[in-house]
C-alpha cells in the first residue's frame, strides 16, 4: 500500500504538476484585467511568474497563511481570514486551489470583495459521492507530504451557487473544461471536477462589504 502512494505521490510529481501549472496559467491569464492583481493563497508563486511571462501588464501581490523562504513573488503573510490590504487595493483577486482547504469560505470571499471587483477562482467541484472521493485522493497525493490542513470541503455545483451568492461577487463566466491530466489519469480525475469562474461584485454589493452605505 505504501509503494503504490509513493509512486503515485512520484507520477503526480513528474507528469503532474508541470503541467497543471502551464495550463492554469494559460487558462487565466486573458481572464486577468490589466493591473494590480493579488494572489490569496500563492504558496511559492509558481503560477504567478508564468502568469507574469504571459501578461507584462500585471503586477502580483501574494498573501498566505505562511511565507514561503523561496516565495517568487512579494508575499505577505495574513491570518487566513483578513487581508491586510485598504478597500480597492487590487483589480483583481485571484485564488487557485485554496477555497476547498478553507472551513468556512465566506469570510475571506468577502474580504476578497471588500479590496477587488474582480475575481478569477480555480477550485473543485464535488457533485456525488464518486466526485469527493476522487478529489480526496488528489488532495491526499498532491498535499499531504507538504504539511498543507485537509479539510476536504469540496462543494457542488449549487453549494458554490449558494456561497456566491453570500460573498459580494456574482458569476460572469466559467470555464467547466480543464485539462490537467494527461491520459489516461485524465478518465478518472480530469472529467468536471475542476472549473475557473470570473466573478464580479455589483457597486451595491461591493459598497456593502466595504462597509459604505
Amino acid at each position: 500500500m505504501m509503494f503504490g502512494m509513493n509512486a503515485m505521490k512520484s507520477i503526480h510529481a513528474h507528469l503532474v504538476f508541470e503541467r497543471r501549472v502551464s495550463i492554469l496559467a494559460k487558462s487565466m491569464a486573458p481572464l486577468l484585467p490589466s493591473g494590480r492583481i493579488l494572489d490569496v493563497g500563492c504558496g511559492d508563486g509558481t503560477i504567478d511568474i508564468l502568469l507574469l511571462a504571459q501578461r507584462p501588464d500585471i503586477e502580483i501581490t501574494g498573501v498566505d497563511i505562511f511565507v514561503r523562504p523561496n516565495s517568487r513573488i512579494p508575499t505577505v503573510e495574513f491570518d487566513g481570514t483578513n487581508l491586510p490590504f485598504e478597500d480597492n487595493s487590487f483589480d483583481c483577486v485571484m485564488m487557485v486551489d485554496v477555497l476547498h482547504h478553507v472551513d468556512d469560505c465566506l469570510p475571506l470571499l468577502r474580504e476578497c470583495a471588500r479590496v477587488a471587483k474582480k475575481m478569477v477562482i480555480k477550485d473543485h467541484i464535488a457533485n456525488n459521492v464518486f466526485d469527493f472521493q476522487m478529489l480526496k485522493l488528489m488532495d491526499w497525493v498532491g498535499n499531504r507530504s507538504h504539511g498543507v490542513v485537509l479539510p476536504y470541503k469540496y462543494l457542488s455545483s449549487d453549494g458554490w451557487d449558494s456561497v456566491y451568492g453570500g460573498s459580494g461577487f456574482q458569476r460572469e463566466s466559467t470555464i467547466a473544461s480543464l485539462p490537467i491530466y494527461p491520459f489516461p489519469f485524465s478518465a478518472l480525475f480530469g472529467r468536471k471536477l475542476h472549473f475557473i469562474d470570473v466573478l464580479y461584485a455589483t457597486p451595491l454589493i461591493h459598497a456593502h462589504a466595504s462597509g459604505r452605505q
